[in-house]
């Protein structure tokens, strides 16, 4: 018992715990890195959910420092439909599935820091009202933009942390 406790103490005296958003190698806020973090734009309504979802994560509080790096987003969207009436043969469920993936570039040598793919993946039920299903897809989308950005944002300040 006291040889495990000997072994636990000493693997655990090896690790460093330190706060994600404290001060990073340089001394500076990791906040700070994130500010002067640009999104580069991306296409179609869901990019526009994903890019604001970005800019406020990483940037909530609107000051306009100058970009130290590029973050570059492509999306893939697909939808699916699992459960089928068996009367109407409509489907009376979907699946909203979103691929992003991502690259974090360093502006002045265009070096990649870090690149991933995230994803996010939202239910919804679909009605005989056709104007319902649109606006349930809709919030689909948004709720994978929040889950995307998230994700993105947690990895890149992991990234910048190190």
């Amino acid at each position: 018992m006291m040889l495990a406790a000997a072994v636990v103490s000493l693997a655990l005296s090896a690790c460093t715990v330190q706060p994600l958003y404290g001060p990073i190698g340089s001394d500076a806020p990791l906040a700070a890195e994130l500010q002067a973090v640009s999104v580069d734009l991306i296409p179609e309504r869901l990019g526009h959910y994903v890019r604001n979802e970005l800019i406020f994560a990483l940037n909530g509080t609107g000051s306009d420092m100058p970009p130290r790096y590029r973050l570059s987003v492509a999306l893939k969207e697909r939808v699916q439909t699992p459960i089928l009436d068996t009367v109407t043969g409509r489907a009376t469920s979907a699946t909203v599935i979103v691929d992003a993936e991502y690259k974090l570039i360093d502006i002045a040598d265009e070096h990649v820091i870090t690149s991933g793919v995230a994803f996010g993946v939202a239910s919804y039920d679909r009605f005989s009202n056709r104007l319902a299903n649109v606006r349930a897809a809709s919030d689909g989308e948004i709720r994978d933009a929040k889950v995307i950005a998230d994700m993105i944002r947690t990895r890149v300040a992991t990234a910048l942390a190190k």
